[in-house]
């Protein structure tokens, strides 16, 4: 009598465990007149899919090409008062100055000089714009934009 090889054959494996039988929902039976989906609604309906919230993301986000509209160019103009000068001990101003005390973050940011407020020693102003009525003030207290 031959012997029969004990060979794992893929048709033949099984799970160890029983399979569990998904809810069939919308046959009518005990489940009442909506069948188990609530009421009314998207999801209520067949065959339901509800719209991914990265959809949603995507349209937020510019449509127009070109530096405008990248993420870069939004950097804001950081705005200072002669009030503002008045309280650095530099005679010469610049962005790298500005750095240093944490008025600004990175020398990139633009900055403008505002005339409110008083400025009574002269400062001489490089790299930075001024209002015309912040210039005036400056260059009466003897300074300068350079």
């Amino acid at each position: 009598m031959k012997k029969k090889n004990k060979i794992m054959e893929v048709h033949k494996l099984k799970p160890n465990y029983k399979k569990k039988k998904g809810k069939r929902v919308g046959r009518g039976g005990k489940r009442g007149t909506f069948s188990g989906r609530g009421q009314k609604g998207q999801k209520a309906r067949a065959g339901h899919s509800i719209r991914p919230a990265e959809r949603d993301l995507i349209s937020k986000l510019p449509k127009l090409r070109g530096t405008k509209n990248s993420r870069n160019s939004r950097i804001q103009r950081k705005e200072l008062n002669l009030n503002d000068l008045q309280k650095l001990e530099e005679k010469i101003i610049n962005k790298e100055v500005l750095k240093k005390h944490g008025i600004i973050k990175s020398a990139m940011e633009t900055v403008k000089v505002l005339g409110t407020g008083k400025i009574s020693r002269p400062v001489v102003l490089k790299g930075i714009t001024a209002s015309a009525s912040a210039k005036k003030k400056i260059e009466e207290a003897g300074g300068s934009l350079g």
